[in-house]
């Protein structure tokens, strides 16, 4: 997995990256899982310094940004530290509020799992890898450019309408999709890999969509998948 540092020139990206796991990981649990992590996301973008690693704040304070008792903090506090989420640097003393730093590491890990339902691009930036919208299309072998004018499924008149109005993007992205079935206002496609289908359903869902809704008014529901 990429190391991501919050410093430097994309220092900001990275931030915004890292919220966006966090809260795609809440969003995916449970009710009180997600009130756990969005106020730890409250308490990071409100006092974390992100440069020096470092939280130090007091729990009365805690407890006025988050709209609870200080008991609730203490709480909430230890089930973040329990996450390995929260370590604890130097514990508070008289006159001295407890600091701590974020294990980012332990955190990206723990939301590795739903980085795919934020999209392939930011699966692939998390991970240090080209993201797919730098890929250059490329037409698929072994595929016609030109649909079947024989077909007259509700896919068959799609295509034809994908490969006029723009018959590069067809060649490299439609045209390979497969009718698998239709099961009321629902049409389900199959595309020959996992990063076919993902990209087609991250860059170009609205065109799909729109062209078999032109062939079938009756449709509501356009499924691609792998």
């Amino acid at each position: 997995m990429l190391t991501i540092k919050p410093v430097g020139r994309k220092a900001s990206a990275v931030k915004y990256d890292i919220l966006t796991a966090l809260g795609a990981y809440a969003l995916s649990r449970s009710k009180h899982d997600q009130r756990l992590v969005l106020r730890l996301i409250t308490l990071i973008t409100a006092r974390y310094n992100w440069a020096h690693n470092e939280l130090a704040v007091g729990q009365r304070e805690i407890a006025r940004l988050w709209s609870v008792d200080e008991r609730t903090v203490k709480r909430e506090m230890a089930k973040l530290r329990a996450l390995g989420w929260l370590v604890v640097r130097r514990q508070g003393a008289r006159g001295h509020v407890t600091e701590y730093r974020i294990d980012r590491e332990r955190m990206l890990e723990d939301t590795r799992e739903n980085w795919d339902d934020v999209g392939p691009d930011f699966a692939f930036r998390m991970q240090g890898t080209p993201e797919p919208e730098k890929v250059i299309p490329l037409p698929v072998k072994g595929i016609s450019a030109a649909p079947d004018l024989s077909d007259t499924t509700e896919w068959g008149l799609a295509k034809i309408i994908l490969h006029r109005d723009d018959p590069a993007t067809y060649g490299s992205w439609f045209a390979a999709l497969v009718r698998v079935e239709r099961a009321g206002a629902r049409l389900t496609l199959a595309a020959p890999t996992r990063f076919h289908s993902n990209y087609v359903n991250t860059h170009l869902t609205r065109r799909l969509r729109s062209a078999c809704l032109d062939s079938d008014h009756m449709l509501s529901d356009v499924v691609v998948r792998h």
